[in-house]
């Protein structure tokens, strides 16, 4: 098959991905964290059909030239050069179009003192494509819908969500009194453009408040399961130290991945001041001093936290098409 790497793009999601001469366009795809539907892998199913645009590709089937213009299976194609593929089953991300779901309820656990891991099962999970670090809606009987983070990688059966449920939180509650009484839950989704459809070009600032933490397992999950090789570091914020409820979970990434690094910040660490605006938490970051030129952010917690974040990281040099976060599809500034 020759040997070196190739760049592969995908048309129409736009999505660039780096093949090895050596390896199946689908295999490379894989490995960069970009989701080709499949089934077989021998080119039966040809769920993971494309047309060539452009480039050189070699079928490792019958080791013939494909011409452009003509359709390929991509887990029988090699790259022999920089490829254009057409391939509309594969999302950019956040283009998911929304759907709705009945999940069963597969389990309810308290993970501390008012948050709650619920895992949700779809008997159409095959039915469903969603980016790393989207969320969903639960939709209860005569309420509004309640907007959770999915805190699972896209290629985990269960879906996972992290309720925090405190008294006064009426709506979160009544998400947990229905889950735990009832077998099955309207769900609609996936929502939400600050997600990875691909792997990063760049390092990778996670920054989560609170149950924010949700989504940055979800990225976490889905990096880990690539060959993602760059750079992350995570810092979650809580006011007390009982509030950071997985905090073993980030410890073990720590100690299992070698690009990644955690650093807590926690409200009633000795010295430490806690703003309820969580500005404790932006001064940690940026007194990282992370190269703020070469670098994406993806941040998940309230609107006063994170446009005090991205105002601060733009300020000293984030380029601003850097950061992503949800708070800046619904609840943006006028």
């Amino acid at each position: 098959m020759g040997s070196g790497q190739w760049r592969v793009g995908l048309e129409p999601s736009r999505i660039r991905y780096t093949a090895d001469a050596a390896a199946d366009l689908l295999s490379a795809a894989a490995s960069a964290g970009v989701a080709v539907p499949f089934a077989c892998k021998n080119g039966v199913c040809e769920l993971c059909e494309a047309r060539l645009i452009s480039g050189s590709a070699l079928n490792t089937r019958n080791q013939q030239t494909i011409p452009v213009g003509a359709r390929l299976m991509m887990c029988r194609t090699a790259a022999l050069d920089h490829l254009e593929l057409e391939i509309s089953a594969v999302m950019a991300a956040g283009k998911n179009q929304p759907r709705k779901f009945q999940a069963n309820v597969v389990d309810v656990r308290s993970i501390n003192h008012d948050v709650y891991r619920v895992e949700l099962q779809l008997p159409r999970r095959r039915e469903l494509s969603f980016h790393a670090g989207q969320y969903l809606s639960v939709n209860l009987p005569d309420a509004e819908p309640c907007y959770f983070s999915i805190a699972s990688s896209p290629s985990e059966q269960h879906i996972e969500l992290h309720v925090q449920a405190s008294p006064e939180w009426v709506s979160a509650q009544k998400v947990i009194d229905a889950l735990t009484s009832g077998e099955t839950v309207n769900l609609e989704l996936p929502h939400g453009k600050a997600c990875l459809a691909s792997t990063p070009e760049k390092p990778l600032l996670l920054v989560a408040a609170g149950t924010g933490f949700a989504q940055m397992k979800s990225l976490v999950d889905y990096l880990r399961g690539t060959s993602f090789a760059q750079p992350v570091k995570l810092f979650w914020g809580v006011r007390r130290h009982e509030d950071m409820y997985l905090r073993s979970m980030a410890r073990q990434w720590e100690e299992d991945w070698s690009v990644f690094t955690f650093q807590p910040v926690v409200g009633d660490d000795e010295d430490n001041d806690w703003s309820g605006h969580h500005d404790q938490l932006v001064r940690a970051v940026l007194a990282s001093g992370m190269d703020w030129n070469n670098l994406e952010v993806h941040a998940s917690g309230s609107p006063a936290m994170v446009y005090t974040l991205m105002d601060a990281l733009v300020e000293a040099g984030l380029p601003s098409e850097a950061f992503f976060s949800d708070v800046l599809e619904y609840a943006p500034r006028n």
